[in-house]
């Protein structure tokens, strides 16, 4: 049927990925001769909306190549070749269905309900889509998922000091006179933070400051960038702090009256200043100096954390250091003066209808997603007294690419006892190894509500168009199993945008109706609120100096009493003397668009950063290949040199999928899957690797 577009028929939306950013998005809907959407066009940012303000990526402004994509999926499909073959045939809808709930029952049958695990994470951060998976879990007493590939290590990072999700408006940014960036590299992952920097140094000549182990987009635009060495940031923290209280910045009144106030914290950082943390962080003293100056004697001071600097052994430790900062410095008073993570506390769901609350048995065990390899190779440590896992169903997430330590990962999914069924939108590395593929709707094709952690609104995502082929929504899914299985609760018998409007009204906001209608609800606390001028998120209101770790997680030995650097990370050694980052590509959102031809042709190939220094050493040039390993094993990827960086830093900006490295395994091959303290968390970016010439290594195969 012929396709038309009706001039301005611009629809509104969410972007449903994994981007604190939640842009509000205008998207042309494409339209068939009776006017039902069949497909997308043009996709802009919100203009009205004061946190994407028109400006979003260039990745969802190409959205209509992942929409229109030849290589989607569109049928159910039944594995008929070797697991991660990709040889499949295509089936109906109710085999597929009747295959996967036969397959759970016959399983829970043997072993107990907690051999189904079904597993998910942010392919869409769509709360009915996304989290209705815990509804089947729960009622099906299925086993429990502990969420650490991504927030862990910053949730701990944050309560231990402020304890409150929540922080200055991010529009602030736009009013402060001071912004550090730190550990993250918005450019590429959070494009809305650039334009309140932007506006910031327009009008107010702002400074930009970065810290982060290579020279990122972000970093290459700053004023000033600390190329601190990995897992180092929290020895920074300290010596601006030491400088502070060393120069007469400390605000002591304001400590007094809002933190803890440990009498040991200033003689504490005695011991902490500049040339300490240049030994550690690599960075000459000046530069330190440097850079406690600007912070110190600039009130209006934001720090936007980023998620990099915490994806370490010691990340959480790093993170509270870093938020220790505005509090020795009194900068919370003041707007556009803080810190800010995220915002997700602001919003008080009540989720009982999305996740199936009511249902939980807190008795159930929890499995650590990082540490699926763990759990699918039968480590005790992560199964406890339990049954094994022996079936999967997989949503928004594609663990083979994704989860550390991937060789495990894949020896784990290359049981022949395991059943998978992924649900997904394209023939992912993770789906090659499923026995059923079901084909899984995108956000224009569904109804979903999301919140932001990156600002402060409530957004609606309608179904604009209808979906392709036989794609099903991750809701119909588990409507469709749970009629199977004999899953009884009242969200299965509700449409995704009824259970979206009663968990609004549930949780004190406006309904379905009442939200488009406005477009967005801004759910921002006032400034007292924000800024913490009524306490923070502890007991006494008081800012933690000294966290209460044993709260937090239960290894939480070793952590520091004080703010301090933890030395607990993957350091270089003679036989690993490179540390290695695995950080986000600008095209790539984890796994998603390395389909799109745009994105694939922009990143070019996997490749590893290195400083002209070391390349020289190795015998590397532009363009050559490398070799990186450790005890976990090899990958080969094209080596580019780059200066912003120490030496002995190693970068590779990924995820790319297994099929682009030679021997088809990814990067985090060389990633551990060691939790991070107190209470786990993935630490993909602490990994001691070394590194050889291609043509090095094939000299030595030869001798």
């Amino acid at each position: 049927m012929a396709e038309s577009v009706a001039r301005g028929d611009f629809q509104g939306s969410t972007c449903p990925h994994d981007c604190p950013s939640t842009c509000a998005l205008e998207i042309e809907v494409k339209r068939d001769a009776e006017g039902v959407g069949r497909g997308i066009g043009a996709v802009r940012g919100a203009a009205a909306n004061s946190y994407t303000a028109g400006v979003i990526c260039a990745k969802v402004s190409r959205y209509a190549e992942r929409v229109h994509h030849p290589d989607r999926l569109l049928h159910p499909l039944l594995r008929t070749g070797p697991k991660g073959s990709g040889q499949f045939r295509e089936i109906g809808w109710e085999e597929a269905l009747d295959r996967t709930a036969e397959a759970f029952a016959e399983r829970t049958a043997r072993h107990g309900s907690e051999t189904v695990w079904p597993y998910y994470y942010a392919g869409t951060m769509g709360l009915v889509q996304r989290d209705g998976i815990h509804r089947l879990r729960h009622v099906m007493r299925y086993s429990g998922q502990k969420n650490t590939i991504c927030t862990a290590l910053c949730e701990s990072g944050w309560q231990a000091g402020v304890g409150h999700f929540g922080g200055p408006d991010p529009r602030e940014m736009a009013e402060a006179d001071l912004i550090v960036i730190w550990g993250g590299n918005p450019v590429a992952t959070q494009v809305n933070v650039m334009t309140h920097v932007s506006r910031a140094r327009k009008q107010r000549g702002a400074k930009l400051v970065v810290v982060d182990p290579y020279r990122t987009g972000t970093a290459a635009a700053a004023d000033l960038h600390l190329a601190v060495r990995p897992g180092t940031d929290a020895a920074l923290a300290c010596a601006v702090m030491h400088i502070a209280f060393r120069d007469g910045h400390a605000d002591r009144d304001y400590i007094a009256r809002m933190s803890d106030a440990p009498a040991g914290l200033e003689a504490h950082l005695a011991a902490r200043g500049p040339d300490w943390a240049s030994a550690v962080t690599g960075l000459p003293v000046a530069v330190i100096e440097e850079f406690a100056r600007l912070y110190n004697t600039t009130e209006r001071a934001y720090i936007r954390c980023g998620y990099g600097f915490s994806r370490s052994r010691n990340g959480a430790a790093a993170l509270h250091a870093v938020t220790c900062l505005p509090t020795v410095t009194g900068k919370w008073r003041h707007i556009g003066g803080g810190a800010f993570w995220s915002n997700r506390a602001i919003y008080h769901w009540d989720k009982t209808l999305i996740e199936g609350l009511d249902a939980r048995d807190p008795g159930i065990r929890m499995l650590d997603q990082s540490r699926i390899g763990a759990v699918l190779t039968g480590d005790r440590r992560d199964l406890g007294e339990g049954p094994p896992v022996t079936a999967l169903l997989i949503q928004n997430t594609n663990p083979v690419v994704v989860a550390p330590a991937s060789g495990k990962v894949r020896r784990g999914f290359l049981r022949d006892d395991l059943f998978t069924c992924v649900h997904e939108q394209f023939l992912t590395d993770t789906a090659k190894y499923a026995d059923i593929v079901l084909p899984a709707t995108m956000f224009v094709e569904h109804d979903d509500l999301y919140q932001s952690g990156g600002h402060t609104h409530i957004q609606l995502g309608p179904k604009i168009v209808e979906p392709p082929g036989a794609c099903r929504s991750n809701h119909e899914v588990l409507q469709g199993l749970a009629a199977r299985l004999g899953a009884e609760h009242p969200g299965f018998r509700m449409t995704a945008r009824e259970i979206a409007d009663a968990t609004l009204r549930a949780s004190g906001w406006p309904g379905w109706e009442e939200v488009a209608a406005a477009r967005w609800v801004d759910a921002a606390p006032d400034f007292a609120a924000a800024h913490y001028e009524r306490g923070f998120g502890h007991p006494d209101g008081r800012f933690r100096f000294a966290p209460d770790w044993a709260a937090i997680g239960t290894d939480h030995a070793g952590m520091p009493a004080l703010p301090d650097q933890m030395d607990a990370i993957d350091g270089a050694d003679a036989e690993h003397p490179f540390r290695m980052v695995t950080a986000p590509a600008r095209q790539f959102l984890n796994t998603t668009f390395t389909e799109t031809p745009g994105a694939r042709k922009r990143e070019q190939c996997p490749a590893a950063m290195l400083h002209p220094k070391d390349a020289a050493r190795l015998g590397v040039t532009e363009g050559g290949m490398v070799r990186l390993g450790n005890a976990r094993g090899e990958v080969v990827v094209t080596a580019r040199l780059a200066e912003g960086q120490q030496e002995g830093v190693v970068i590779v900006e990924s995820i790319w999928p297994n099929g682009d490295f030679a021997g088809g395994i990814g990067i985090n091959l060389l990633t551990s899957d060691d939790p991070g303290p107190p209470k786990g968390g993935a630490v993909f970016h602490d990994t001691a690797v070394w590194v050889q010439a291609e043509a090095a290594m094939e000299r030595l195969a030869a001798e």
